[in-house]
């Protein structure tokens, strides 16, 4: 038995946030009714074709849930999401703000419907304030939010490599969501939850935020080097492969000094020892590190550090990853089905005792339509009506 078995997702969910949350639902066991466009499905099924003819980002995001096709402007829409939302645990959208509210899909509207109901609204920036209606992409509110500010070089700023803004909001979302079914389970009522990418990725630069507040300065961009941590990012050995290290403290700058280094008195140099100190002097740090890792391969170095204990890592291709010798060791590789055939899928980074999480197949748009208006009480003659008519 899984944690989520026998609660019910609805999730009227498109690209990146909403799915991504839905998934982990998914995951642990919910059965999520994804509600598609007819004929077209979400638009990220369309993002790529790299995944067998598939999209990558819909493959990654979709697993475990059952595809229904319904244009949700059609004037029969209204009566099939009354009789799934009778059914429903959990209510998800990240439509464009007040787009639920006209489809009667509003969260004030559905409690006052079904008092039991979690109601989830993803959105940019929320459903006040200047920005209620801006248009929110991952790498434009990556920018509104400062993290583009803070990522690159210093001569060049740039987004997070991977939907940065969309995975953060969808696991608040998540996680939310889950924190709200507890609380029903001792109040017996549902709940709205709001989540937006802004206030998501604010939360996650405080970090910056404080810093550049109180000390009147923003952190600097360096590129793969931490901001004010020297050292701790990038160095080059000698066969001109990367090496990723960090320090965390003074112990570990003297074991870096005198094991990894050779220079033990180094040290004890007034010029670098405090972390203060080093951050002013970086260019000369970095300089006095690559002379000595110029004398060794990559992988030399690695073994050097990890006899010394020190923090370190490669700088793995995706590729690389994906052949990963730790995922390997951990067994954490599955295989899902999909209209393409078995896709190889990590396991999600989290392991309970006592049972595995669901990986089931990626769905074809709309492939599950007819079984699941059957369920709803709709008999063949009608569900062929509504096909007719363009609701599904």
């Amino acid at each position: 038995m899984r944690p989520l078995d026998g609660i019910t997702v609805i999730s009227l969910e498109q690209a990146v946030a909403a799915p991504f949350a839905s998934r982990q639902l998914a995951d642990l066991g919910a059965r999520v009714i994804k509600i598609e466009r007819p004929g077209v499905g979400d638009f990220a099924r369309d993002y790529d074709q790299s995944v067998k003819g598939q999209s990558a980002y819909f493959v990654w995001l979709n697993r475990s849930k059952e595809s229904l096709t319904l244009d949700v402007k059609h004037p029969r829409a209204k009566e099939i999401l009354a009789r799934l939302m009778e059914r429903a645990d959990v209510f998800i959208q990240n439509l464009a703000p007040g787009a639920a509210g006209r489809l009667g899909l509003g969260a004030e509207a559905l409690l006052a419907r079904h008092p039991r109901l979690v109601v989830c609204d993803i959105s940019g920036y929320g459903d006040a304030g200047p920005y209620v209606h801006k248009k929110a992409y991952d790498l434009l509110v990556q920018s509104e939010s400062g993290v583009v500010s803070v990522t690159g070089t210093p001569e060049t700023p740039c987004k997070v490599g991977v939907s940065l803004t969309d995975i953060g909001t969808g696991l608040y979302a998540y996680a939310a969501i889950l924190g709200a079914l507890y609380q029903r389970e001792r109040t017996g009522k549902g709940a709205r939850i709001e989540v937006t990418m802004f206030e998501a990725m604010v939360e996650w630069m405080m970090h910056p935020l404080y810093y550049a507040h109180f000390s009147g300065k923003p952190p600097q961009r360096n590129g793969p080097d931490h901001a004010t941590i020297v050292p701790y990012g990038k160095f080059c050995a000698g066969d001109g492969n990367t090496v990723m290290l960090g320090l965390q403290n003074e112990r570990e700058w003297t074991i870096f000094c005198d094991k990894v280094l050779g220079q033990p008195e180094l040290a004890r140099d007034a010029r670098f020892d405090n972390n203060t100190k080093r951050n002013a002097a970086r260019a000369e740090i970095v300089a006095l590190i690559e002379k000595v890792f110029s004398t060794m391969t990559a992988e030399q170095v690695v073994a050097r550090l990890d006899a010394a204990g020190i923090a370190n890592a490669r700088m793995n291709t995706p590729e690389e990853v994906w052949n990963h010798a730790q995922l390997k060791a951990r067994n954490r590789w599955r295989e899902v089905d999909s209209p393409a055939g078995m896709i190889p899928a990590p396991l999600p980074p989290v392991t309970f005792d006592g049972f595995e999480a669901r990986m089931g197949p990626v769905p074809a748009i709309g492939e599950h339509t007819g079984k699941l208006l059957v369920e709803l009480g709709y008999v063949p003659a009608e569900i062929s009506a509504l096909k007719d008519s363009g609701a599904i």
